[in-house]
């Protein structure tokens, strides 16, 4: 090479640097970053759509008109208060199947004051005291007696549930009364042809999420949900935040409980039955996983939203009852594939 092709070293270069652009995480972005934050959720909402799209499609009759959905809703929110408080729950790394036959014990209590005579928001006060105590009775046998959350709680739910049917001896409670009441007014009626009830269930869930994303005990629930020895020396009390998940538990199952009688203005001993398996298929299908530490209350109530639609849809659509269940497992398991192929993005 020519000198008057080498380069000067000695000579300052006159060449304009091009200014490097910052390099930012996808999530810096308003719009990636909340996709990536409600991933599990926004998936969720999406087999919500295909779901009724199809519905729609096979029927558009039915599915055009407003009395199909007030009927949904007009029952989604006693779902929706015990869905939920156990997201809390799986979070935490613990599951709680005692839920029905508290919400039975809880609303049993109610009807047994309002059949007394006495004013109906007595008797929600003594549902929810109810609730409190079985959710720490629950919470204690669990934390404190050292027993298996599975175990301990499936068999308080045949215990409470025995306990009901023993004393009752299977007889229901009709409260004609209560329709008068300002309760169930302000907690039970319609306004322009919308459930009351949804309004309060809407409420539950957003001051929930605010409470499991802002609060600092949802943020303790996921660190002992993720590692509870790494939590304890933090200096969280474990023990006392896993009976308060059982507590929170308990509350939303009396409320659920109490709304469910003002609905059909009747106690029936099986009242939550019916409830143990739709649950806990909306919480999952929410994107809570099983594991712990992660969870989604937005989710879940969507999960719910799904799970109570299928039923409705399904029978919509021109089959028998009998494809229900099958539809149910199905829109489960395709939901949790979705969360398992999303699992490692978002965990």
């Amino acid at each position: 090479m020519s000198k008057t092709m080498e380069p000067d070293l000695h000579e300052p270069s006159t060449a304009i640097p091009r200014p490097q652009k910052e390099w930012k995480h996808p999530s810096d972005q308003w719009l990636r970053g909340f996709i990536l934050d409600n991933r599990a959720s926004l998936g969720t909402l999406g087999v919500f759509i295909v779901m009724m799209a199809v519905f729609m499609i096979a029927n558009p009759t039915v599915f055009t008109t407003w009395y199909l959905y007030s009927s949904v809703l007009t029952t989604l929110p006693v779902a929706l208060f015990v869905v939920v408080p156990l997201v809390f729950v799986v979070t935490c790394g613990e599951i709680d199947l005692s839920f029905p036959a508290t919400m039975g014990f809880a609303s049993w209590v109610f009807a047994l004051v309002v059949q007394a005579g006495y004013d109906p928001f007595l008797g929600i006060a003594a549902a929810l005291v109810t609730g409190i105590l079985l959710g720490f009775l629950v919470g204690s046998l669990v934390v404190y007696g050292g027993l298996s959350s599975l175990i301990a709680t499936l068999g308080m739910n045949f215990l409470l549930r025995g306990l009901i049917q023993i004393i009752n001896e299977g007889k229901s409670m009709a409260l004609t009364n209560l329709a008068d009441s300002w309760a169930y007014k302000i907690f039970s009626s319609q306004v322009y042809g919308i459930p009351v009830q949804i309004f309060w269930a809407v409420a539950f869930v957003v001051l929930s999420a605010m409470l499991y994303n802002r609060h600092r005990f949802g943020a303790q629930v996921r660190v002992v949900g993720d590692n509870p020895d790494s939590a304890q020396q933090m200096g969280i009390d474990v023990k006392r935040v896993r009976v308060k998940v059982f507590v929170f538990v308990g509350i939303g199952a009396a409320i659920a409980g109490t709304f469910s009688v003002m609905i059909n203005f009747t106690w029936w001993p099986t009242a939550g039955d019916g409830y143990l398996l739709p649950v806990l298929a909306s919480v999952f299908v929410g994107g809570t996983p099983t594991w712990g530490g992660i969870g989604t209350v937005v989710g879940g109530a969507i999960g719910a939203v799904t799970v109570s639609f299928i039923q409705t849809g399904v029978v919509a659509a021109g089959l028998s009852g009998f494809y229900v269940q099958f539809f149910n497992g199905l829109i489960i398991i395709l939901s949790l594939l979705g969360h398992k192929w999303n699992q490692a993005r978002y965990r």
